[in-house]
């Protein structure tokens, strides 16, 4: 059990979970806000043992090492690669304290949001239209970039609706192209796909000038990754070379500065996180949990 268990910020537990805390600390702290600085941060923490944060926080060495009795920092956000972590990782494993992180607990908010907002642009509803006729998902050409599990379950769906499936990933998957999915270099992949969705870690970039030229005109980009996947002067002016549509769920994911994206006439986006849904709230709480358990169950470090 913990001596004191903090969570820094809003965490996107539910009440069930929260409670579920109190059994495995003696003391537990739930600041409902984000803190505007890292001296507010090592406040909080004070001498906590363990800690949750989400993603709006950094903890870096700096708060790490004014922490002394620290043991467990628990990420109740996406962890996809030490690079990416808000938390400095390194310096956890230097100092003996464990990182844990969750994935795969909002992919389903994501396909029900990427399936919205195509049906949308293809039958010309709320003003936005791809084509002069309507079209169905229906021998669609759909470009698949990263087949993780947010990846394979769009595939999954718009396979499902009679789309034809292409793929690139940095490793072939034969199990999937069993199932009819065609494996493509980037760049013919490209060429070949009306609409290309771009399903890929945080900090992975992939769309630059040359990439864009490949994709040419008449097209449709969905990012649903949490950063951008593309560079975004790139993206602009491909945006006004042609009657191409840019769709993702935030600006985050746009990764628009100045507005200039999210403001574009052929650019669609709600700024609001398409997985942040009660069925994933509730996911997240699970995973979260698990993480401690697993955490206090083991006698062994368990690897970020």
């Amino acid at each position: 059990m913990f001596e004191k268990l903090v969570a820094i910020e809003p965490v996107s537990l539910v009440a069930e979970a929260e409670k579920k805390l109190h059994e495995y600390a003696k003391e537990v702290v739930l600041y409902r806000d984000i803190p505007k600085t890292r001296e507010v941060i090592i406040e909080r923490i004070a001498d906590a043992d363990a800690v949750l944060v989400s993603y709006t926080s950094q903890i870096d060495r700096f708060i790490i090492e004014s922490c002394p009795n620290l043991r467990y920092i628990g990420m109740c956000c996406s962890l996809y690669s030490e690079e990416s972590a808000n938390v400095d990782i390194a310096c956890a494993r230097e100092r003996g304290i464990q990182v844990r992180g969750i994935r795969d607990y909002g992919d389903r908010g994501v396909v029900e949001f990427v399936l919205y907002e195509l049906v949308r642009l293809l039958h010309g509803y709320d003003g936005y239209k791809w084509k002069d006729t309507p079209e169905e998902i229906t021998d669609l050409k759909a470009g698949i970039i990263g087949l993780g599990v947010t990846g394979s379950l769009i595939a999954e769906a718009l396979q499902f609706m009679g789309a034809d499936i292409s793929y690139f990933s940095r490793t072939r998957k034969p199990e999937l192209e069993h199932k009819g999915y065609t494996y493509r270099p980037l760049h013919e992949l490209l060429e070949n796909s009306e609409v290309v969705f771009t399903c890929l870690n945080k900090n992975v970039i992939l769309l630059h000038e040359e990439e864009f030229k490949k994709l040419g005109s008449g097209k449709i980009l969905f990012n649903t990754s949490i950063g951008p996947s593309h560079d975004t002067e790139a993206l602009k002016r491909w945006l006004d070379g042609g009657n191409n549509y840019f769709v993702c769920d935030t600006r985050g994911a746009s990764g628009d500065v100045n507005g200039e994206i999210l403001s574009h006439e052929r650019v669609l986006s709600p700024d609001v996180s398409a997985g942040r849904t009660r069925q994933a709230f509730g996911l997240l709480s699970e995973k979260v949990l698990d993480n401690i358990r697993l955490f206090l169950k083991s006698d062994t470090p368990l690897q970020a």
